[in-house]
């Protein structure tokens, strides 16, 4: 029948008109992104109808987005907790946490350079050129190269 169409397609064709994104995301997931604000609530569900599970206080954390829907993407933080979060609090700013106890901070990209600052677990820096096994780090200006294996971020 001319101009017919299931109930079910008209309300996917409503749901892709009215969210203004496709079916398919952009990027392939999983994907890396950071927190943009100073301030992110994770829900427990993809709307701002459903309560929050976590309020986070720390812009560049790190996120690992595991699915999207909408304007809505399904995150895991450095924890394994996972959670939605609205796409406007993140960013594609590359960041990472370390995980290690200590993680030096080297001169150059190399075991044998020198240790120019010692970042604590739990310390959040900016990432930059990461090759064999090293990455660039910057935590508030202060800048030098940690080991991948010593961090949890855009490179594992």
């Amino acid at each position: 029948m001319k101009g017919y169409l299931p109930r079910a397609g008209i309300a996917a064709a409503a749901l892709c008109i009215a969210s203004g994104t496709s079916a398919s995301p952009a990027k392939p997931v999983p994907y890396w992104a950071s927190l943009s604000q100073d301030e992110a609530r994770m829900r427990v569900g993809p709307s701002l109808d459903y309560p929050s599970s976590w309020v986070y206080r720390r812009r560049d954390l790190p996120v690992k987005v595991v699915q999207v829907l909408g304007l809505w993407r399904k995150i895991e933080d450095p924890s394994g907790a996972q959670g939605w979060m609205h796409v406007r609090l993140l960013s594609d700013t590359p960041t990472a946490i370390v995980t290690a106890s200590i993680a030096p901070m080297r001169q150059s990209a190399s075991e044998g350079a020198r240790t120019v600052f010692r970042a604590e677990k739990g310390v959040v820096g900016r990432l930059s050129s990461c090759s064999d096994s090293w990455c660039g780090f910057d935590v508030g200006g202060q800048r030098g190269f940690v080991r991948v294996t010593d961090i949890w971020g855009a490179t594992s």
